[in-house]
């Protein structure tokens, strides 16, 4: 794995494939591993949840070292070994969240061949589902149905072809808003990292 991690990084720095300028545009797919969890307060003694993301971007180019990139990411989210509590119990669960996730980054790039980038910028999330998994029960009318929050993230592209580059990324996202209606407590709001792959491709 680490000779594998080395000849990408090689390939990334010397490859001399499709150059960044302004006024290009890039558009691309990605897939990745999702682990999430929640804050509340200073706290933060819940169990991660192991999700997926998959999606869908685009890359405006306003000069060779930056540009804005858009997503559209179905993104699950949530955490494990929580408590559920209602009107006449409560029960340890698990919480699983599924969103659809819109970040608008702004990109910077860097390196020899500007194949390394950093992004950073807003992101809001649709939810599209929100179940407790001990009885299944259906959370979605206690839950916001909005997650709005940061995201922060570093990638390199991997020219392959003149056209086709792989991409591979590493993200977070750190939720500003509460995730549940109504609450009376501590703001319990949204986690989640995740290691992503995809292919980029050049117009």
């Amino acid at each position: 794995m680490k000779k594998l991690f080395t000849i990408l990084l090689v390939a990334a720095s010397c490859s001399t494939a499709f150059s960044q300028e302004k006024g290009n545009f890039e558009y691309g797919f990605n897939v990745g591993l999702n682990l999430s969890t929640v804050t509340s307060g200073t706290n933060n003694n819940s169990d991660s949840r192991v999700g997926f993301n998959a999606g869908a971007f685009g890359d405006y180019f306003f000069s060779d070292r930056w540009s804005i990139k858009a997503k559209l990411t179905y993104d699950q989210k949530g955490w494990n070994s929580g408590y559920f509590i209602n009107e006449d119990d409560s029960f340890l669960t698990d919480y699983h969240f599924d969103y659809l996730t819109v970040p608008v980054m702004a990109n910077w790039h860097f390196g020899k061949k500007r194949n390394w980038y950093l992004n950073f910028g807003p992101y809001v999330g649709f939810l599209m589902s929100a179940k407790e998994s001990r009885f299944g029960i259906d959370i979605k009318e206690l839950t916001q149905s909005i997650d709005a929050g940061l995201a922060l993230g570093i990638g390199v592209k991997i020219p392959v072809s003149d056209k086709i580059k792989i991409v591979l990324e590493s993200d977070g996202q750190s939720g500003l808003t509460d995730t549940f209606k109504n609450n009376t407590g501590n703001s319990i709001r949204n986690s989640r990292s995740s290691l992503n792959a995809g292919l980029v491709f050049g117009l």
